[in-house]
């Protein structure tokens, strides 16, 4: 039956966003002596989003490429996930002849700029993607070499990675159960790169199960199959590739609600579109973010790439486009909803405030001053981070 059209998407989604994004800050300001409330403000300044927002970047090229595509990923993201050099044919072409350098160095930076890293992927099913080496080989063979790369690349980046994606787009793709005559052996995947690394979350990681919605519903008994058989699994990447439509509300949230079902967290993991007028695809990514953020099962959202120069994807999909460096009007559009409309900074005077008022903040991290007279009080300067409870803050003021 199809699903009708969800023209009220917007006013949901902003108030899922005010009611699972956010928390109060509790504000009380104590004021001794004859202190004048029109000359006290208090700042309250968002410095850091707690909620995931990434990007795959170029291993090669954010660690000695282009400063300008260094700085834009530390500027803007929080997160991300390297779009080739962490899978298992780019790291080992030739038995034997394993490439960490190119990755881990790539990480490593990263996690030197605060910024968490995804690992994907550790094998993948799909034969295209399947090293003729490995190929070659059957049976305990197979098994044996499947297990060294598990064991191995989780082993080297355990202590630098968040997430695994561990077999990609295992519910389109069955090179290794097919080739071993056994429809189960991606639990024995999991369960193998689960207790290589307990303390990094695994995940199934697919298309078509939101952007599309061929195999939606396959994605949720395959999910309930891992949950069950208590293998590691903690969460569904759902990829995103809308390529050249824009999200229909009322499917994306069908989707999602779907996958809900499985009671994990869902991270968009490969969010991108292939539209040629900027303008048209800055409101297809608005649109997509938005129903995203708003979703409270979503925990993160990854885009897969930005620059036009130095993503699969290139100018069509891109927020930066040419050797300019341009930052098109859909990256100005992402940036505005990361930086501006999903960040807090508010400044408050307590002449029109009062002594006691509440902030409704983004979750993330803060600092807070106070200002008598347009000088800074700097003993009454505050750091915190708000979760997902309410934080409350005393402040005094003397005259």
């Amino acid at each position: 039956m199809p699903i009708a059209k969800d023209w009220n998407w917007r006013h949901e989604s902003d108030a899922n966003i005010n009611k699972f994004r956010k928390s109060n800050i509790v504000i009380t300001v104590h004021t001794h002596g004859s202190v004048d409330l029109n000359q006290v403000e208090v700042e309250i300044k968002q410095t850091k989003k707690s909620f995931p927002f990434g990007t795959a970047i170029s291993s090669n090229e954010y660690y000695h490429g282009d400063t300008r595509y260094q700085n834009f990923v530390n500027q803007h993201f929080n997160w991300a996930v390297s779009e080739s050099w962490l899978k298992w044919h780019m790291m080992e072409p030739h038995r034997g002849h394993i490439n960490y350098d190119t990755p881990i160095r790539a990480i490593k930076k990263l996690r030197q700029h605060g910024i968490k890293v995804r690992g994907h992927n550790i094998i993948w099913s799909a034969t295209k993607y399947v090293q003729d080496w490995v190929k070659a080989l059957s049976g305990n063979e197979l098994k044996k070499a499947v297990h060294d790369r598990i064991t191995g690349v989780v082993a080297k980046t355990k202590d630098l990675v968040e997430h695994w994606d561990v077999n990609n787009e295992n519910l389109h793709n069955f090179y290794y159960q097919n080739k071993l005559h056994d429809i189960n052996y991606n639990l024995d995947v999991f369960r193998q790169a689960h207790q290589a690394a307990p303390n990094v979350k695994m995940f199934l990681n697919e298309y078509d199960v939101v952007a599309g919605g061929g195999t939606t519903e396959a994605y949720l008994t395959q999910a309930l199959k891992f949950k069950h058989a208590n293998v590691g699994l903690y969460g569904l990447g759902v990829q995103s590739h809308f390529n050249h439509q824009a999200p229909d509300p009322a499917l994306v949230k069908s989707h999602l609600d779907t996958l809900a079902q499985a009671g994990l967290p869902i991270w968009v993991t490969e969010l991108d579109f292939h539209i040629n007028d900027e303008h048209t695809r800055a409101d297809a990514y608005e649109m997509a973010l938005r129903l995203f953020y708003g979703h409270p099962a979503v925990e993160g959202i990854m885009l897969w790439g930005f620059w036009s120069e130095h993503r699969w994807g290139g100018k069509t999909s891109a927020l930066v486009s040419g050797q300019e460096f341009r930052i098109n009007p859909a990256g100005q559009k992402v940036l505005h909803l990361f930086e501006k409309e999903w960040m807090t900074h508010e400044t408050h005077r307590l002449s029109q405030s009062g002594k006691h008022f509440t902030v409704r903040a983004f979750h993330g991290d803060y600092e807070v001053h106070v200002r008598y007279r347009g000088r800074e009080v700097t003993d009454q300067r505050q750091t915190f981070t708000l979760g997902k409870s309410a934080h409350t803050i005393n402040l005094h003021v003397s005259h």
